[in-house]
């Protein structure tokens, strides 16, 4: 090998980028694109689902709480286990793991091989996304870090507002089968990207949260009530969200056209909140963004549930305000909240909190779906958003207690 006579990190197929470069972000961006866009695509095909494999929609509905679940437990592990691998060739793993799972899922035999087909998606994508971040992070030097894991964050807005909309068009058109195929071409490209733009050994070897310091991170009491805010706050999200199509279907009447537009309008509102939501913080403050998302979010699941005692003509537009609301606010509480959680302790313990709020959120998510697949199974779907909105009124209540 020649060596470098400019101050370029070499990369795979001959290419290089400079010091600090946030080009590598731009291909990590790829990958959370598909990730998120994989994680919520499924919500609105799940009546659809049941209906060829003959199911309730409530026993499907697993598929979401065990890839939340997986992603939850396994993330922490597969952080820590991988370490002190080369972070690039962790990520082409990963991602190769989740595009190769999503090929199978689209042409899983049976109920039980697709759902093998999401855990290994959960396992991959809880490996891919922390190391994505961290890598993104070292290559891009310390002042560009910040836009570095904007960018790389950006690539999970994007799916939010994009990834929901259309999994729920190309999975009404050609079958839910043809979303696994899409997000796998979306992780081939990703693994691609990253293969050639990405150097092998740019980055160092970033300092490895171990377990002692997750645990002495949790030991802190504000980081505690913090990751409890979380908790209750991704709790009520996914206690409604994955049964939005069934929810439109009954009280609406919305057949296949009516959901997709539906869950459109939330993906644009929920891009709003995301972006919205950090300006907001930093004008603001992170107290009162989260405090006025979670009263809006609170509000909004309040308004859905009462919705199901009206007729369908005069629901449809209290629903409507109730999701774009709902889309808006469930975001716009996240940045401010992981502001909160970076304030809360040494700058050094930062990814180490972020990292077990993402872990704390999935596992919400997790309890949240199963909460809401009890309630749709008794058919009482009033009950979806009481409780979701009961929930976020306890991450209130938690969250004016961790500012005392």
């Amino acid at each position: 090998m020649s060596k470098i006579s400019s101050p370029q990190i070499p990369v795979a197929a001959g290419a290089s980028v400079e010091p600090g470069s946030l080009y590598p972000a731009l291909f990590f961006a790829l990958g959370t694109f598909a990730i998120g866009t994989e994680g919520f695509m499924i919500a609105p095909l799940l009546p659809k689902m049941a209906a060829d494999f003959g199911m309730s929609v409530s026993a499907v509905a697993t598929l979401v709480v065990v890839f939340t679940l997986a992603l939850s437990l396994s993330s922490p592990v597969t952080t820590l286990m991988s370490g002190r691998l080369n972070r690039r060739d962790t990520l082409l793993l990963a991602i190769g793991v989740f595009t190769a799972a999503n090929v199978a899922a689209a042409f899983a035999s049976g109920f039980s091989s697709l759902l093998v087909a999401r855990v290994l998606m959960a396992v991959a994508a809880g490996l891919y996304v922390p190391n994505a971040n961290a890598l993104a992070g070292a290559l891009a030097g310390t002042e560009r870090r910040g836009r570095a894991l904007a960018i790389v964050s950006g690539g999970m807005t994007i799916a939010i507002a994009l990834g929901l909309p259309l999994g729920a068009v190309v999975g009404h058109a050609w079958g839910w089968q043809a979303t696994f195929l899409a997000v796998a071409v979306m992780g081939a490209v990703a693994f691609a990207g990253i293969l050639a733009g990405v150097p092998r050994h740019g980055g160092g070897r970033p300092a490895v949260a171990t377990i002692a310091d997750r645990i002495g991170v949790v030991k802190q009491p504000q980081v505690r009530r913090l990751l409890a805010v979380t908790l209750f706050w991704s709790i009520g999200a996914y206690t409604s969200y994955p049964y939005i199509a069934p929810y439109l279907s009954a009280v609406l009447g919305f057949g296949e056209g009516g959901i997709s537009a539906t869950v459109t309008l939330w993906g644009v509102f929920a891009a709003a909140g995301v972006l919205t939501g950090g300006v907001l913080n930093d004008r603001l403050g992170a107290n009162r963004v989260v405090r006025v998302a979670l009263v809006l979010l609170a509000a909004s699941f309040w308004l859905m549930a009462a919705a199901t005692m009206l007729p369908p003509a005069m629901a449809q537009w209290p629903v409507m305000l109730a999701v774009a609301v709902w889309g808006f606010s469930v975001w716009a509480f996240f940045p401010a909240q992981m502001a909160k959680l970076i304030a809360a302790g040494q700058a050094p313990q930062a990814p180490v909190a972020l990292s077990l709020n993402t872990s704390t959120m999935y596992l919400g998510f997790s309890i949240g779906s199963a909460i809401g697949a009890g309630i749709l199974h008794t058919g009482a779907l009033w009950g979806i958003g009481l409780l979701a909105g009961l929930s976020e009124f306890i991450a209130l209540f938690l969250a004016k207690k961790s500012n005392t």
